[in-house]
């Protein structure tokens, strides 16, 4: 396992395949993440029968640990079993975050790898979004703050987005970390936008605010945020009132557009041998020695400084 300190007294790089070993919980023999396995980070809220909103609620950035993968592949779950659930909506509890990136300060490759294969074969966190993809159900993201990695991943798994004008920014930031994305976007995006685009949203690395998201057709939508909340809801409770053989069916019959599991699994393999190399290590000691998993100025402008090669802002 190989390891990095962000600076002098800082925390170590944490996340896969760059773990610390003098941390309170590795000296107990537990994962950081596993000590904070009691906490709840999704909430449910079930509007009627068949329409439920879930929250994500881990402030102060709504970044991704293994207690968020553990929960959404449950809830995943229950919605899957739940033969009177047509519609459900994401949204954030948290101003400013949608759902974030992984969380670099706690988690370790170990942590990932203690999470159980889901029922298609794949790993915890693609295998929740693979079958959201699938359910008999549908989901829509409400986007109203930042929506970066993981989040965009689950935004792209969902069968809508729709997306706040003001407050709305979606990213695919990992080349410009030096690793790969794994929840997919590799997959998806070039499905959804075309290669050309795909490639600029992958390579780019930068923050794409609601109304470009809208006009690559990245989310299906950018609507002002007053207004945002009004139409999710109605368009939600409109799917809902509708006979849920024919919604499933119909999506099901769309699903044949979607990219087959053997790429989903390579999106996600190549996420996890990503953060072995000395390159990313390196890149993610840099961001994290900037302020990255802090709130401040690189979190919410993370593609601003992702383009700068010292990371302070300067080119």
């Amino acid at each position: 396992m190989l390891k990095a300190t962000a600076a002098a007294g800082a925390a170590a790089v944490a996340f896969p395949g760059i773990a610390t070993e003098g941390s309170a919980s590795a000296a107990s023999g537990m994962s950081e993440s596993a000590a904070r396995s009691a906490k709840k980070v999704i909430r449910l809220n079930r509007v009627t029968s068949s329409y439920c909103r879930v929250v994500f609620d881990n402030p102060p950035l709504n970044v991704v640990a293994t207690d968020f993968i553990r929960q959404f592949r449950d809830i995943v779950t229950e919605f899957e079993k739940d033969d009177q659930v047509k519609v459900v909506v994401f949204e954030s509890a948290v101003d400013g975050f949608f759902l974030n990136h992984g969380d670099f300060l706690t988690v370790t490759l170990e942590d990932l790898n203690s999470i159980p294969q889901g029922p298609t074969g794949l790993a915890a966190f693609p295998d929740a979004l693979v079958r959201l993809t699938r359910a008999p159900f549908v989901s829509i993201a409400m986007i109203q703050g930042r929506a970066t990695g993981f989040g965009s991943e689950l935004a792209l798994a969902c069968d809508m987005s729709f997306a706040s004008r003001e407050k709305a920014i979606l990213s695919q930031f990992e080349v410009g970390a030096s690793i790969v994305a794994g929840g997919g976007p590799m997959a998806r995006l070039p499905r959804l936008i075309g290669r050309g685009r795909a490639l600029e949203v992958l390579l780019g690395s930068d923050d794409i605010r609601g109304a470009d998201a809208e006009f690559l057709g990245y989310v299906n939508r950018a609507l002002p945020d007053a207004e945002l909340e009004k139409f999710v809801d109605a368009l939600a409770t409109r799917i809902a009132s509708f006979d849920k053989y024919a919604i499933s069916n119909t999506k099901n019959l769309v699903n044949a557009s979607l990219p087959p599991d053997i790429e989903i699994r390579a999106n996600w393999d190549a996420f996890i041998d990503s953060f072995t190399r000395p390159e990313a290590q390196k890149r993610i000691k840099a961001l994290l020695a900037a302020g990255l998993g802090k709130p401040g100025e690189v979190e919410n402008r993370l593609g601003f400084y992702l383009g700068k090669q010292d990371l302070n802002g300067k080119s």
